[in-house]
């Protein structure tokens, strides 16, 4: 039975992935670090620092914590700049959304900055359809880890106890991606994948485990999910 699906963010609710890379190009290249959309795209599932250190590693660079996290700050003013007029909400998603808020509990569990997630959704008028928000700030390990998938799995069955209501487990949790590493981060959750095509091939999803692989949200509803997933 399905009772849970969490969202990834980057690339499932808002297709951002090339403002991101611009802001990092234009950033890294100014400190001698060249950054290619393939370095870029390798890198899918990886928190803000851990991103930056391991391209300045690449490249022979060195670069302190607190100067990447200087670098990270000014990436996140250009972000937020690059969508102040319009938000690049993947095709479908608020209506997927907010249909299936009406069905299970859904969570967003990212790598990506709470403040550049939390703005979108409320902009996107998606804010209360999440019961639990994973980000960068509450987990240690990057994507394949599954601990972001594990914990939001926990947020969401705090609330359920609270409610006095039984736990969800893993098994009964669908997990929507983008990227490799996060279809395997689910996967070592014990949580079932979709996998969508907004950032990388249906091979590459395919290959990291995904269940299923669909070009768009805006191809789903709520009797659609039940169809695949629900196993009643």
């Amino acid at each position: 039975m399905l009772r849970a699906i969490l969202f990834d963010y980057n690339g499932v609710v808002v297709n951002d992935e090339p403002l991101h890379l611009k802001a990092y190009r234009e950033l890294f290249e100014a400190e001698g670090v060249p950054l290619t959309d393939a370095d870029y795209y390798a890198c899918l599932g990886m928190d803000d620092l851990t991103f930056s250190r391991a391209n300045f590693a690449r490249a022979g660079k060195e670069a302190t914590d607190e100067h990447l996290r200087a670098l990270i700050e000014r990436k996140t003013e250009r972000y937020v700049e690059s969508i102040r007029d319009e938000l690049p909400l993947c095709d479908g998603v608020v209506t997927f959304v907010k249909a299936c808020a009406r069905q299970w509990r859904l969570a967003v569990v990212s790598m990506a900055r709470r403040v550049e997630i939390e703005p979108v959704l409320a902009r996107a008028g998606l804010s209360n359809s999440f019961d639990a928000l994973v980000t960068a700030e509450d987990v240690r390990a990057c994507k394949p880890d599954p601990a972001g998938y594990l914990r939001g799995l926990e947020l969401l069955n705090e609330r359920r106890r609270v409610a006095q209501q039984p736990p969800i487990a893993a098994r009964e949790c669908l997990v929507i991606e983008d990227a490799p590493a996060g279809i395997k981060s689910a996967r070592a959750a014990g949580m079932r994948t979709l996998g969508v095509t907004n950032t990388v091939a249906e091979s590459a999803l395919r290959e990291a485990g995904a269940d299923v692989v669909t070009r768009s949200l805006a191809d789903w509803t709520p009797d659609a999910v039940y169809h695949v997933f629900d196993q009643r």
